[in-house]
C-alpha cells in the first residue's frame, strides 16, 4: 500500500467536467457579459445582409446544443426548427436568452451523468454518425465559435473592450470577470 499517492486524474473525466464548464459557464457568461452592454436594437443588428445577429446566433446554440446534446447524447426527442433559428423575425432577447439557458440546463443534467467509458459509444446526430465524445467536442467548439461572434458584434456595436480579463503590464491574466 503507497501512503499519499494520488491516482493520476482520469482524462475522460478531465474532458467531460472541462465541457461542461465552459457550456454550462464560462461561454453563457461572457455571453450575457456582452449583451448586459448592449440596446435592444443591438441584438438584432447585421453588419450586412446575409450575416447574423446576436439574437440569430443565440436561438442557433438553442438549437444545436438542444439537438447534439439533449437528443443525441441524451435520447430526447429531437424537435430542432434550424431553419426558424434563422429566419424567425426578431422577438425579445430575453426570451431567446431563456431558452438558451432552458437548452443549457437540460444539456448540463446530461453531461453530467455521462461516465468516461460512455465517451465512445456511437451515435447518430443529423444524419452523421459520431460518438458520444466527439458530439460533445463538437458542441463545445461550435458554442465557443459563435460566443466569438457574439462578442465580436458586442465590441463593434459598443466600441468597448468587454472586460473578461485583466491583463498586467507583462501580459499575463491575473484575474477573469466572467
Amino acid at each position: 500500500m503507497t501512503v499519499g499517492f494520488d491516482p493520476p486524474p482520469d482524462p475522460g473525466r478531465i474532458f467531460l467536467d472541462t465541457s461542461l464548464r465552459y457550456l454550462v459557464a464560462e461561454y453563457p457568461a461572457k455571453i450575457d457579459g456582452a449583451l448586459a452592454l448592449l440596446g435592444p436594437d443591438d441584438a438584432w443588428w447585421r453588419p450586412v445582409p446575409g450575416t447574423n445577429s446576436i439574437g440569430h446566433l443565440i436561438r442557433h446554440l438553442s438549437g444545436n446544443v438542444r439537438q447534439w446534446v439533449v437528443h443525441g447524447i441524451g435520447g430526447a426527442p429531437d424537435r430542432r426548427d434550424r431553419a426558424s433559428e434563422f429566419g424567425a423575425p426578431p422577438e425579445p432577447l430575453e426570451e431567446v436568452r431563456g431558452r438558451l439557458a432552458s437548452a443549457l440546463e437540460d444539456a448540463g443534467r446530461v453531461v453530467a451523468a455521462l461516465t468516461p467509458d460512455e465517451l465512445t459509444r456511437p451515435r447518430s446526430i443529423q444524419g452523421l454518425e459520431t460518438t458520444v465524445g466527439e458530439a460533445l467536442y463538437h458542441v463545445v467548439e461550435h458554442f465557443s465559435m459563435h460566443t466569438g461572434q457574439i462578442l465580436w458584434i458586442a465590441k463593434a456595436r459598443t466600441g468597448r473592450d468587454l472586460g473578461f480579463y485583466e491583463v498586467d503590464e507583462a501580459g499575463k491574466v491575473v484575474d477573469t470577470h466572467w
